[in-house]
């Protein structure tokens, strides 16, 4: 039996307690770290030998508990297991292949059972999962539970958030509704989107030379994010290539940059100018592009998110149906600081570097839309 669930620690705790082995799986190896943690915690008392290294429990009466990370897309796969719970389903990245490819086969030989445990994020797979319990789908079934049912939470603090928060925010998170877009920041990116073939289905087109004006982003990594190349097309409003790439040297980098340069040629060059940034653009500078810093802030990272969320509320952007950046724009979140104002990021163990990318090549666009024509090497934004 598959089915979705609302607790997750005791049905853990549960499955291993009856002698068979279980699987945990995380969105993200910070999440994992918690749970492990916490697992050791709270099952201190039956565990009768533990794995630091590769995060394994064994429990008394001869059960095991083994912890993954839905970032290594093959987590479980071989193992056998007679129960798995995912947590944070939600927000777990390339949810259906992994799940479909390397978790599903664990339960064959054991006949086992999977529990999906999270709050919605958006219409994803994990709402699809949550559509397959409610339309009474073979061997699915689906319960969706808000916090008030939590005996352990005050309902003054419920009401609390209710009168602080953004609606959708509110109905997201404390009253377990699926959002047509998940975080609230944006909405309406179905319909702004147009359908590809590839993810570098942009590398097929030829844009040189044929009259548009064309602003490109760019916003680079930083650890383990990816640096992001958006371009889009000022006078149709549409974002016409986008390259997404990581764990790639600064040098490559910046060819990358100037390859994607020669195919949109005249195209200024927005590119955040924070901590790296500085360096890499001054080599760009070097290489002839023509290059216009970004600096992020608070303040300024609010503007130009807000314009790219009014572009999508109006319809006025047409994007592709590339799934990094749809993923992103629809878990992208917003919180209310304690000054009042607000902070945009991605959830927690989540990029938001195509969201970003787009926002400061939009940002471009529309001023470039604003000014009277004017040469694209003193062009201001």
């Amino acid at each position: 039996m598959l089915a979705l669930g609302a607790s997750g620690c005791c049905d853990l705790a549960m499955g291993a307690l009856q002698g068979v082995p279980v699987g945990w799986f995380a969105p993200t190896y910070k999440v994992l770290d918690l749970a492990w943690r916490e697992s050791k915690q709270r099952l201190n008392p039956i565990i009768t030998n533990k794995n630091e290294q590769s995060k394994r429990l064994e429990i008394m009466g001869g059960g095991t508990i083994d912890f993954w990370s839905l970032e290594d897309e093959d987590a479980g796969r071989g193992r056998k297991y007679a129960r798995v719970i995912i947590d944070e389903a939600g927000i777990a990245k390339r949810l259906q292949p992994t799940w479909e490819n390397a978790i599903r086969p664990t339960l064959t030989d054991l006949g086992g059972n999977a529990w999906f445990l999270s709050t919605p994020k958006g219409r994803n797979y994990f709402y699809d999962c949550y559509q397959r319990g409610i339309n009474n789908q073979h061997n699915w079934a689906s319960w969706q539970m808000p916090t008030a049912c939590n005996p352990f939470i005050n309902p003054a603090e419920i009401e609390e958030a209710r009168l602080n928060l953004p609606e959708r925010t509110f109905q997201q998170e404390y009253l377990a509704q699926f959002l047509d877009d998940a975080g609230g920041v944006f909405r309406n990116i179905r319909a702004c989107t147009y359908e590809i073939k590839s993810a570098d289905w942009w590398r097929a087109e030829q844009k040189q030379n044929d009259g548009r004006a064309y602003v490109i982003g760019v916003d680079l990594a930083r650890v383990e994010d990816f640096t992001v190349i958006t371009v889009v097309d000022a006078r149709d409003r549409k974002i016409v290539a986008i390259d997404r790439f990581n764990q790639v040297e600064y040098v490559m980098q910046l060819e990358r940059l100037v390859a994607m340069s020669q195919r949109f040629k005249g195209a200024p060059i927005l590119i955040e100018s924070n901590n790296t940034g500085i360096p890499f653009i001054e080599l760009a500078h070097r290489r002839g592009l023509s290059v216009r810093p970004f600096q992020t802030t608070n303040a300024s990272k609010s503007e130009i998110i807000e314009k790219l969320a009014i572009a999508f509320e109006q319809g006025t952007i047409s994007i592709p149906d590339y799934e990094p950046l749809v993923n992103e724009l629809m878990c992208f979140d917003q919180e209310r600081l304690a000054g009042g104002s607000i902070r945009y990021s991605a959830p927690h163990g989540q990029h938001d570097d195509t969201v970003m990318s787009l926002a400061i090549a939009w940002h471009g666009a529309v001023g470039m839309a604003q000014s009277s024509p004017i040469s694209s090497t003193t062009r201001r934004f």
